[in-house]
């Protein structure tokens, strides 16, 4: 046998084991669901500096929208569930390096995220809101007018207020969002146009307030992150989402946190 045979016969030995090697990726790559069951523990990815979703109570230890549903998905699994403090900036790393099996940070869905990583049905809804308090009859835009609402320069809620304010409606913009919460909450103001998260530890710290979800101005669900390849993990997650939304669980955890409802969330 010449040199050039044996060289050729080499080439198709390691053709054949290609198929092999990508086999044993695959079915490495579905591997996260059984090594939870197995450990039975779910490590999840949470943020503690996000209030109303994530932050840190008075008893120092992690409390929110975030922690409640990782402690739902835990329970459904019969697993403990070991809560890992993230920021926005690392909270995708670390589910890229296993130090997470899931992250369940108020995660957004988006198509540079969605190449790096996948995502479960939504479990939340994140959203710029009009919140004032229950004395003050708001159902619709319309009864904006004659009112006064504070909002912050230039954000999101800002601009969206814009679309839909009614002539007569008396909006005052400040600087920052602390300054705004300021403004409502010492009176300045009689209604407040923010997001989810400000409006939600207002409420926390004021609830002598009284403040209500009155008019949405935009919605951003979230979602929770999964390793990408995991579809067995991210498929039983689904299962309890739907589950826990059909029972009512998903509606109870945002009005408990956000003061409304989840409502329809996309899948």
């Amino acid at each position: 046998m010449t040199m050039s045979q044996r060289t050729f016969l080499k080439f198709l030995g390691l053709l054949a084991t290609v198929p092999l090697m990508f086999g044993a990726s695959a079915t490495m790559a579905q591997t996260a669901l059984d090594d939870v069951l197995a450990k039975k523990v779910l490590t999840v990815a949470i943020p503690t500096d996000y209030p109303p979703y994530g932050f840190v109570g008075t008893d120092l230890k992690p409390q929110g929208l975030d922690i409640d549903m990782a402690l739902l998905i835990g329970a459904k699994l019969g697993v403990k569930v070991e809560l890992v403090p993230v920021t926005s900036a690392n909270r995708i790393p670390y589910l890229q390096t296993k130090k997470a099996d899931l992250v369940i940070s108020t995660l957004g869905k988006n198509p540079d995220r969605e190449k790096v990583i996948d995502f479960t049905s939504s479990y939340s809804p994140f959203f710029q809101a009009v919140f004032g308090p229950k004395t003050l009859a708001v159902k619709t835009a319309a009864d904006l007018a004659g009112k006064s609402v504070g909002v912050t320069r230039g954000a999101m809620e800002d601009q969206e207020l814009g679309k839909i304010a009614p002539a007569g409606v008396d909006v005052k913009r400040f600087e920052d969002n602390n300054v705004t919460v300021s403004a409502y909450v010492s009176g300045q103001t009689q209604l407040i146009a923010t997001g989810a998260s400000v409006a939600g530890a207002m409420m926390a710290k004021n609830p002598q307030l009284g403040t209500e979800f009155k008019l949405l101005l935009k919605d951003s669900p979230n979602f929770i992150g999964v390793a990408k390849g995991e579809d067995k993990l991210r498929a039983k997650v689904n299962e309890i989402i739907a589950e826990a939304k059909k029972a009512g669980d998903l509606d109870k955890m945002a009005t408990k946190w956000l003061g409304r409802p989840a409502g329809d969330l996309p899948l």
